[in-house]
């Protein structure tokens, strides 16, 4: 993973029939969460990147067609467990999921140590171990048997400060703007950096990271919901499990 921001190639404005293709993938997702409730298998998935890229509306529609009772979203405050001196990866250990669910980030772990790196606050030393701690902590969810899929959201600066400017224009969605939103912009340059510290550090064969282009925001979501998928057709058993006797000797007793 060498690629981010100026350098990825960008996608071409959506040109297919975006609702029917978006159908799809949701009604595809549908059934591979349903493998995943049945066989009882956890998932992982990272909503990561640039302010304005598209991470919320890309997750929105990944979950749109999925049982709610078998997946949770978390917005973990990095400063959530600071004052109590808990290890700074404790917000995501007591949030994982259980078997048959998913866990969905929006925001990450990665998220306050590329901020703390991106303005100066953490040296190469302290940033390192953190990063080796996030290998760890990975592979150990991976070795337990869960899928971690990791979406980094990438977008232009120009259209980035538009889609920003727009947010903070609107008499409602400004009110949902935080310092962090405006500052991951006006320090670009030192959170690109950090960006690609950690790419070369944590794109792992049991974590690899995937690089969605928010630039056009059908083709973002598009690319996301297919991430996805893909990720989960790979790691959910296609055929159901071993019919159960006693839910069998049930089922004929009350249907023949």
């Amino acid at each position: 993973m060498d690629q981010l921001s100026s350098e990825v190639e960008r996608e071409a404005p959506f040109a297919g029939d975006y609702h029917a293709e978006r159908d799809a993938l949701q009604k595809k997702l549908a059934q591979l969460q349903f493998a995943q409730i049945v066989h009882k298998k956890r998932a992982i998935v990272v909503f990561e990147g640039w302010e304005g890229a598209g991470k919320l509306a890309a997750l929105r529609r990944v979950t749109a067609r999925w049982d709610p009772c078998h997946f949770r979203t978390w917005c973990v405050r990095q400063d959530e467990f600071r004052e109590t001196g808990q290890h700074w990866l404790t917000p995501y250990w007591v949030r994982l999921p259980e078997a048959g669910d998913s866990a969905l980030y929006f925001r990450s772990w990665y998220n306050g140590i590329i901020r703390a790196r991106a303005l100066g606050e953490m040296k190469d030393k302290r940033f390192l171990r953190a990063l080796d701690e996030i290998n760890e902590f990975e592979a150990q969810q991976a070795e337990h048997g869960t899928l971690l899929v990791k979406l980094f959201f990438d977008v232009s600066a120009d259209v980035q400060a538009q889609r920003l400017h727009e947010r903070a224009a609107h008499p409602w969605r400004k009110f949902s703007m935080e310092p962090e939103d405006l500052r991951s912009h006006s320090a670009r340059d030192g959170y690109q950096a950090a960006w690609h510290e950690m790419f070369a550090h944590c794109d792992t064969r049991w974590a690899p990271w995937q690089v969605i282009d928010g630039n056009d925001k059908r083709s973002c979501r598009i690319a996301a919901l297919t991430a996805v998928a893909n990720a989960f057709e790979k790691a959910m058993p296609a055929e159901p499990p071993a019919e159960e006797e006693h839910v069998a000797i049930l089922a004929r007793q009350k249907f023949g």
